[in-house]
């Protein structure tokens, strides 16, 4: 029997934790690793403790900002590097295993704590309906490896 390589654990991993998100909108899973470690996980949503958007506003979710994104949530990067950050886990050199490409602002967040490679699934340009990956063009040009996964490598694992 073949080992599955890690990338495919860690995707597949991304995959399965998007399930738990509470959004309306979009459900995203994060998957944060080290020398072949898991150091944190994330799924997009509101700060802990706040509120469900699925249970408090389940006809059309949480109220969008001037740019039309969820204005109470947290993008799964964020909560996957807010928690390892919360609780000592070093991050710089880390690798990201996101199922949507960074947005501009999560791409500032990833660069800044020197996150050396960001593995995605989705384009976040394509599910937004805008003509570019800002974020990916963003960490492309200061130095952060970003890769799209392979998605054909999910069906011969799953």
């Amino acid at each position: 029997m073949a080992r599955p390589a890690f990338e495919d654990i860690y995707m597949e991993l991304a995959i399965n934790l998007s399930k738990r998100s509470h959004c309306i909108k979009a459900h995203v899973g994060a998957v944060l690793t080290k020398d072949t470690r898991i150091i944190s996980i994330g799924y997009n949503g509101p700060p802990s403790g706040t509120h469900n958007c699925d249970e408090e506003f389940p006809e059309h979710g949480c109220e969008r900002d001037s740019k039309g994104s969820c204005s109470l949530a947290l993008h799964a990067e964020q909560n996957a590097i807010l928690f390892a950050v919360k609780n000592g886990s070093e991050v710089e050199g880390a690798t990201l295993y996101v199922t949507l490409s960074p947005c501009i602002a999560c791409a500032r967040i990833i660069y800044s704590m020197k996150i050396s490679k960001v593995i995605f699934l989705d384009s976040y340009a394509q599910y937004k309906g805008l003509p570019k990956d800002e974020g990916v063009e963003f960490l492309r040009k200061f130095g952060v490896e970003v890769v799209q996964y392979d998605k054909t490598k999910l069906q011969k694992t799953v």
